[in-house]
């Protein structure tokens, strides 16, 4: 036997699931432990008291002797006055003949027998005389023989397992109702969803986000109903003929709350957020963004909850439609026939079941529990119906806050959010909190801003190659507000800020000229962009796809230098895909790293007013450039890493074109070189990283060159034609195949720097160091096995690189080169160490002369 509580913890479900259970499940699961008591206590009720009584109809006395004003009450009187053999007879047919009586005969007999037992007395003898039935001294095992058979035979089999039945129908029912938290298919989305929805009703950010919304609300509402503009917003110096449209992605609303004089509007006890529900709520914000992603995809837990809902209501039907045909079964008298006559001497037996009226009551009241059980089902099968449960709108929650951002959800996570709404609606409303972005970027900005104070940032900030302060912001959620207060600040880099807002304060910033962007779709307000288009010079700009870039940064008409890097395929953006450049009319360096195949037309829109166009390909085979003649006020030009085989006639129209830089290409002749001499004010030429084998004598024509890089080419010979260029001062032909240096280097009396690195030169003619004004002398890696003393003319030397060769000593007269120090002589220790020590104490002292190299 199991107790009561046993049996109750079939229905006990884990307290946190109450937010899932609407009323109807609620009573629903009332209703089926009412019933399961019920079962219980039919069942007890049987197993301690259920049995019938039985006694034999007298065929031959039931018809004749049957008298208005005989009673069973005066039989048993009589029995008890008699004694002996006679009594058991006597017993026998009293009993026998008493049930075949009516009972209102019955009655009478009772009320009449108290003023005639003599006459009862004298029946009874009569009675006995008459009796069938055999006497012997088993009379009462025989009885308890006969009650036995006849619960079996006589007693409806409803009247027997009716409890056991309503226990079995009950724990199904109880199962049904809490099957869709027990399946292990919904059960980790139920637990998952129940413990991220009581930590999003219960973080501090939830109540704080709404607070401050709250906040911000009634001061906006006060600042309109007053009109307080008193704060001063920069005013731009230039017409307004560079606003942004539109469609320009910048924050809409004004920045004077984020003005350099006016302090934010919040209670402190609302923004300021610890620092560990601050990481609680980014963790929340992660965890119902993957909850979503999981659970919107399937509706399996609306399915399951419907089935079963169903599968109740089925159950109901049945059960109504059969306990409706047995419930009148369930009776007090029923006739028995055991045919067991051979051993008592009686066919037939009437018996009494004197559970039958207490098992008919239990009846009665399971079936009303049932029914009540049964419109409940119907109710929510109408529920389930009535409105789409796999839709779910924050409608009025966007009205309610100011987080309009909030999505709709669908599927299992709508069919939750509506069942959490039968039980309290500010779950869901509190939840929301968590669906927004809005919301997630003003955690975020909290958080930033308390992580990264004023003191933080100004320790982050170096100074450049150029000597200036710069500040460089790497994968952070947002840009801090102490960023603005850096107000000396030269370059600010943003890179992998995904959510980066310039505010108005950034007009404090009055050094500023140079901003990085990388990867950063940085929105800017309308008095930051103001700013930004009147005084930032310089632009990098990091993406990946051309949607990346900000539209306001086509606006910026007072921009100089413009660097774009990312992907700009002609075929996905119809070549670059900008708004339009034509507004940058300042425009003088543009600088493009992509995967063109021609010169984008958009570009050609500032090619008057551009003095330096780079760009730098991928690999992709630049084809089209005719567009490059209308630039002709370009000064340097690069076009590195674009496959050109041979050198553009575009380029030959570039009249004031001064450095031509085309590395890393797949050129093999410049025999079209002649035709530079018409750019009479050519002086860089850079033909390095490309496949040239020789060099035409046409190069003589190019009078004003004054520097050469010809290195990492198939060069085997220098020819006498590249020494006539007396202006020269840059030579660079490392990593190729030379194996001489002609003697006609000596021409070049201007030439300050001459590499041959990586060559297969042997021998160092002596009119090289004819070229006094050497600086820089780079000889590694070759076959070189002696330096001429010679070298001790070279007075200007400050680099010499000889590692890599086959030297076996240093010349002393290295010591005489005045400018040359260990620190700018390249060779191993070993050699070093030859030369004598007076002459390494002149190598090892100081100088304040700085080093250059050229390069």
């Amino acid at each position: 036997m199991f107790t009561l509580a046993e049996v109750a913890s079939l229905n006990d479900i884990q307290p946190t699931y109450r937010i899932l259970k609407p009323w109807w499940d609620v009573f629903m699961d009332y209703l089926a432990v009412v019933m399961l008591m019920v079962a219980i206590f039919a069942g007890t009720m049987q197993l301690t008291k259920d049995q019938v009584v039985c006694l034999p109809v007298l065929q031959s006395t039931v018809n004749s002797k049957v008298q208005p004003d005989t009673s069973g009450k005066a039989d048993f009187t009589t029995v008890e006055t008699t004694t002996g053999q006679e009594e058991a007879s006597t017993r026998t047919v009293s009993l026998g003949s008493a049930p075949t009586v009516t009972p209102d005969i019955l009655l009478s007999r009772a009320t009449s027998s108290q003023y005639q037992p003599t006459e009862s007395g004298q029946e009874l003898k009569k009675e006995q005389k008459d009796s069938p039935g055999r006497k012997t001294n088993l009379d009462f095992q025989q009885y308890v023989f006969i009650n036995q058979m006849c619960y079996h035979l006589a007693l409806p089999w409803y009247s027997k397992y009716f409890p056991y039945l309503v226990l079995i129908h009950t724990i199904i029912l109880i199962v049904s109702s809490n099957f869709w938290f027990k399946y292990p298919k919904t059960c980790s989305k139920i637990e998952h969803f129940v413990s991220i929805l009581g930590k999003c009703f219960e973080s501090p950010w939830t109540t704080k986000a709404l607070s401050e919304t709250a906040c911000e609300d009634s001061e906006e509402n006060k600042q309109r109903l007053t009109g307080a503009q008193s704060l001063p917003k920069y005013v731009s110096t230039s017409s307004d003929e560079g606003s942004p449209s539109a469609s320009t992605p910048m924050i809409t609303k004004s920045g004077f709350k984020f003005s350099a004089d006016k302090p934010m509007i919040e209670i402190p006890s609302v923004t300021i957020l610890d620092k560990k529900d601050g990481e609680q709520a980014k963790a929340l914000f992660e965890k119902v963004r993957k909850f979503r992603a999981h659970v919107e995809d399937s509706d399996l837990i609306y399915k399951l909850y419907v089935g079963q809902t169903v599968i109740k209501t089925v159950k109901f039907i049945f059960i109504l439609c059969y306990t409706a045909n047995f419930v009148n079964t369930i009776s007090f008298e029923h006739i028995c026939n055991p045919k067991v006559e051979h051993l008592i001497g009686y066919t037939r037996f009437e018996c009494t079941h004197n559970m039958a009226y207490m098992l008919k009551k239990l009846l009665i009241s399971y079936i009303s529990l049932i029914c009540v059980y049964g419109f409940i089902c119907l109710y929510t099968l109408f529920w389930l119906f009535r409105i789409p449960l796999k839709e779910y709108s924050f409608e009025k929650v966007r009205e309610e806050s100011s987080f309009s951002d909030i999505p709709d959800v669908k599927n299992d996570f709508a069919f939750l959010l509506h069942m959490v709404d039968q039980y309290d609606q500010l779950y869901s409303k509190r939840f929301g909190v968590f669906l927004s972005e809005v919301s997630e970027n003003k955690l975020r900005g909290i958080s930033l801003n308390h992580e990264w104070t004023y003191e933080k940032l100004r320790q982050h900030v170096s100074r450049n190659a150029q000597d200036k302060q710069e500040l460089h912001l790497f994968m952070l959620s947002g840009v801090p507000d102490a960023v603005f207060d850096l107000t000396d600040l030269d370059v600010l880099k943003l890179e992998l800020i995904p959510e980066a807002k310039i505010t108005a304060k950034i007009s404090q910033m009055t050094n500023l000229q140079e901003l990085h962007l990388y990867h950063c779709p940085a929105k800017v307000e309308q008095t930051a962009f103001s700013f930004l288009r009147d005084h930032l010079r310089c632009l990098h700009v990091k993406f990946t796809d051309v949607a990346e870039i900000p539209a306001w940064v086509y606006l910026l008409k007072t921009l100089r230098e413009l660097y774009l890097i990312g992907n700009l395929n002609s075929e996905n953006n119809k070549m670059i895909g900008l708004e339009s450049l034509r507004e940058l009319r300042h425009l003088k360096i543009l600088h493009v790293k992509s995967n063109l195949t021609k010169i984008p037309p958009n570009i050609t829109d500032v090619a008057p007013h551009l003095t330096k166009l780079v760009i730098h390909n991928d690999g992709t085979k630049l084809v089209v450039l005719n567009s490059l003649k209308k630039m002709t006020n370009v000064a340097e030009l690069e076009l590195q890493n674009c496959e050109l085989e041979r050198i553009p006639h575009a380029i030959f129209s570039l009249s004031n074109l001064q450095e031509l830089d085309l590395k890393s290409n797949s050129i093999r002749t410049i025999e079209e070189i002649i035709s530079f001499q018409h750019l009479k004010r050519l002086t860089c030429l850079k033909l390095w990283h490309n496949k040239i084998v020789s060099i035409p004598s046409s190069i003589t024509h190019i009078k004003n060159l004054e520097s050469l890089y010809l290195s990492n080419n198939k060069l085997e010979t220098l020819p006498a034609a590249v020494f006539s260029l007396q202006k020269l001062r840059c030579l660079d032909v490392s990593y190729n195949s030379i194996a001489v240096i002609p003697v006609e280097i000596g021409l070049l009396q201007n030439l300050q720097h001459f590499h041959i690195t990586g060559n297969k030169v042997d021998i160092l003619p002596k009119q090289l160091f004819k070229c006094v004004k050497l600086r820089t002398l780079s000889l590694g890696q070759n076959c070189i096995t002696s330096i001429p003393d010679k070298v001790s003319q070279l007075l200007q030397l400050t680099y010499l690189e000889l590692k890599g060769n086959c030297l076996d000593r240093l010349p002393a007269t290295l010591g005489q080169c005045q400018l040359l120090r260990k620190s700018g002589l390249i060779v191993e220790d070993h050699l070093f160490d030859t030369l004598p020590s007076e002459v390494k104490e002149v190598l090892n002292q100081d100088t304040s002369i700085p080093f250059a190299n050229g390069i």
